[in-house]
C-alpha cells in the first residue's frame, strides 16, 4: 500500500475487474488506500486478484456478478456496501468490443454490446447512486466518484464499429447528463475514453475482424492497462472542489 494513501477509509467498486483495465484499476485504488470490491463473472481470476492485493497490504473482496443481469448488478452494489461498510467510488469498466461491418454482423453481437456496455453500466450506476450521494456527505473525503470507462469510439464514429460506437456515444451522453444532475451533491461523474490498449478486449472478435483490426492499429506502441488505471486514480484522488469530467487517453502514435 502506498504511503500516500489518499483514499484511506474509502470503498471502491470496480466492474470488469477480472482482467485488463479493471484489474489494474483495482490494484491501483487499493494501493492508494481504498478497500476494493472487484466484480466480474470469472471468479477464479477475481480471487487471484484479491490475493495479490492482500499480499501488497491492501483490502479487497471478490464478488461474482454478471452486470447484464439487473438483479446481479444490484446485488453487486449491495454486497459491496454490506461487506465493506460504505461506497465512495464506482468504476463502471465492464464492456465488450465486437467490431465488423454492420451488414454482415451477427445481431447477437449487437445485443451483447448493448446489454453490457449500456444496460449493465446503467444498472450499476442506478444501484450505486443513492449510496454515492449518501456517503459523499459522511466520509473522509466528503466527495464520491462514478467513473464510466468509454472509448475513443465514443468520440469518433468509423466504418466497422457502428454499434460499438453507438454504445460508447451513449455512455458519454449518459455521463454528461447525469453529471449535471448530481454534481451539486458532490458526486463527480467522469468519463474516461481510452484509445488502443493492450488488453483482452479485442480478442473476442471474429478472426476476420481481428485481422482487419490488426491492420488498422499497425505496429504503434499501445497503452498498457496501468496507464488507464493511473488516469482513473488521478480523477478520483482530486480534492473535493476539483472534478475531472472527461479524459481522452490515446497512445502517442495513434492518429484516430
Amino acid at each position: 500500500m502506498s504511503t500516500d494513501a489518499v483514499l484511506d477509509g474509502t470503498v471502491a467498486l470496480v466492474t470488469g475487474a477480472s482482467s485488463g483495465i479493471g484489474e489494474a484499476t483495482a490494484k491501483r485504488l487499493a494501493a492508494d488506500g481504498a478497500a476494493v470490491a472487484v466484480g466480474a463473472r470469472r471468479v477464479d481470476r477475481l480471487e487471484r486478484l484479491v490475493a495479490e492485493i492482500a499480499d501488497a497490504g491492501g483490502t479487497a473482496v471478490a464478488i461474482e456478478a454478471d452486470v447484464t443481469d439487473r438483479a446481479q448488478a444490484e446485488d453487486l452494489v449491495e454486497r459491496t456496501v454490506k461487506t465493506l461498510g460504505r461506497l465512495d467510488t464506482v468504476v463502471n469498466n465492464a464492456g465488450v468490443m465486437l467490431l465488423g461491418p454492420a451488414l454482415d454482423a451477427p445481431i447477437e453481437e449487437w445485443e451483447r454490446m448493448v446489454d453490457l456496455n449500456v444496460k449493465g453500466l446503467l444498472y450499476v450506476a442506478k444501484a450505486a447512486l443513492p449510496h454515492l450521494i449518501g456517503f459523499a456527505d459522511e466520509g473522509p473525503r466528503m466527495v464520491a466518484d462514478l467513473v464510466n470507462v468509454s472509448s475513443v469510439a465514443g468520440r469518433r464514429a468509423r466504418a466497422g464499429s457502428a454499434v460499438y460506437n453507438a454504445t460508447k456515444f451513449g455512455v458519454g451522453a449518459f455521463a454528461e447528463a447525469l453529471r449535471q444532475e448530481v454534481t451539486e451533491r458532490h458526486v463527480r461523474v467522469s468519463l474516461v475514453e481510452p484509445g488502443a490498449v493492450i488488453t483482452e478486449l479485442s480478442s473476442h472478435n471474429r478472426p476476420e475482424v481481428l485481422a482487419e483490426l490488426k491492420g488498422r492499429i499497425g505496429e504503434i506502441e499501445r497503452l498498457e492497462a496501468i496507464d488507464i488505471a493511473d488516469t482513473i486514480a488521478f480523477i478520483v484522488t482530486r480534492p473535493r472542489h476539483v472534478a475531472i469530467n472527461e479524459v481522452l487517453v490515446r497512445p502517442t502514435e495513434q492518429q484516430g
